[in-house]
């Protein structure tokens, strides 16, 4: 019996993004899936159900449930329908694994086998599947595009007959994807731009996008193509060194995060009452508490003469794109799976396996397990035997940071 890929509606109303277009339905179906599809799940992505071809459209998350063996959802369902979710069944998707003891345990309990692809090892084979540095690709345009609209300035330089307007100044923090695209997309618009990361091996990435690297002194390179936290000492020096980038600036972008802990306080209020009146901040990592003090999720506050703006689930803002990028991601994690129009799991894989979050009615990723409190758990997952060594590619923890809505 041919696999059913099911596809609610978003328990959270404000979510736009689907997890399904018609490009991955087309793919699936020639390798014999199927899919069921909530009525309603793909309105805010602008997509009418007759795109999607042949699927069955169902009018309750129940059905979905129900008649779906892979579950494929933006953000966790709502309880009701977790709670149809049955022994075996496959839930993927971005699932905020870090974020609830009580909820990773709910899903552990009810022997559901859930991948949540935030937790997609850093590695090059990897790369087609990684949600986090497609959807941080969205947020980092994003929170040029706000920082434009709301800034005093002009971003480019123009002449006038009266005589010549100077280009804003743009100081991003954080080089990960999401800061690279920031990047980018500022000097597009004709800013003068300078950048900051704590791993010292992005500035020829920043430079190779025509912008300057604000160089600290502070390196803090980590694993798996992440930033390590910082120590104390480090976080003085750090301070010391970005206050007078920051001082310079007329827009500040902040889009750091460490994967599965609250975002790091790098840009203090201090330094944000030093920059100049009309100055505009966008912290990216708002919904992990923010990079800089006093941030509000949601919400713009002033500090000093400056406006700091807290967007939250910034890809959202720009669905039709972000829901391809997120579905075509989908597809290429899933696609192995579906052998002759059914499931197989193959535990050997590294990318399968490094991506589990519960299985067996355990939780299944050994840092999750740590973070959440279940460290006496033994992964359930079958870990690979003989992974093959790949470098990793280009990331920071900028992507990490869930906009997991």
């Amino acid at each position: 019996m041919a696999i059913v890929i099911g596809v609610p509606r978003n328990a959270d109303p404000s979510e736009t993004r689907t997890p399904i277009v018609p490009d991955v339905v087309k793919k699936l179906k020639a390798q014999g899936a199927e899919f069921v599809v909530e009525r309603g799940a793909t309105d805010g992505a602008y997509i009418i159900p007759d795109a999607l071809g042949e699927v069955r459209w169902v009018d309750s998350t129940a059905e979905v449930i129900d008649a779906a063996d892979v579950v494929w959802t933006i953000g966790n369902l709502s309880p009701d329908a977790e709670s149809r979710l049955r022994p075996g069944q496959v839930l993927m998707g971005l699932l905020a694994p870090y974020s609830s003891r009580d909820h990773a345990a709910e899903l552990a309990n009810r022997g559901v086998t859930a991948f949540a692809l935030e937790l997609l090892p850093r590695i090059s084979r990897a790369q087609s599947m990684d949600i986090l540095s497609s959807q941080g690709s969205v947020s980092g345009y994003q929170c040029v595009l706000i920082a434009a609209a709301r800034a005093p300035k002009f971003f480019p330089m123009l002449t006038y007959a009266a005589g010549s307007i100077r280009p804003s100044r743009v100081l991003i923090i954080g080089v990960g994807v999401a800061g690279l695209q920031a990047i980018a997309t500022a000097k597009r618009l004709g800013a003068i731009v300078e950048a900051y990361d704590v791993r010292p091996e992005t500035r020829e990435q920043v430079e190779s996008l025509g912008a300057k690297f604000v160089d600290t002194g502070v390196s803090a390179a980590g694993s798996g193509g992440y930033a390590r936290e910082l120590t104390d000492e480090e976080k003085a020096l750090q301070a010391e060194k970005l206050a007078k980038a920051v001082s310079n600036a007329d827009v500040l972008i902040t889009t750091a995060a460490v994967p599965g802990k609250k975002a790091p306080v790098i840009i203090t209020r201090a330094m944000v009452e030093g920059m100049k009146p009309g100055a505009i901040v966008v912290d990216m990592a708002a919904e992990g508490g923010g990079n800089v003090e006093g941030t509000v999720a949601g919400a713009e506050v002033v500090i000093g003469g400056a406006t700091v703006i807290g967007p939250v689930n910034l890809p959202a803002r720009m669905p039709v794109h972000a829901s391809e990028m997120f579905s075509k991601n989908l597809l290429n994690f899933t696609a192995p799976m579906v052998v002759d129009g059914n499931l197989a799991i193959d535990w050997n894989d590294e990318v399968i396996a490094g991506t589990a979050f519960t299985h067996a009615g355990a939780i299944a990723h050994p840092m999750v397990a740590k973070i959440l409190g279940f460290a006496a758990e033994a992964p359930t997952a079958p870990q690979p035997t003989a992974p093959e060594p790949a470098a990793a590619p280009e990331a920071s923890a900028t992507e990490s940071q869930e906009n997991q809505a």
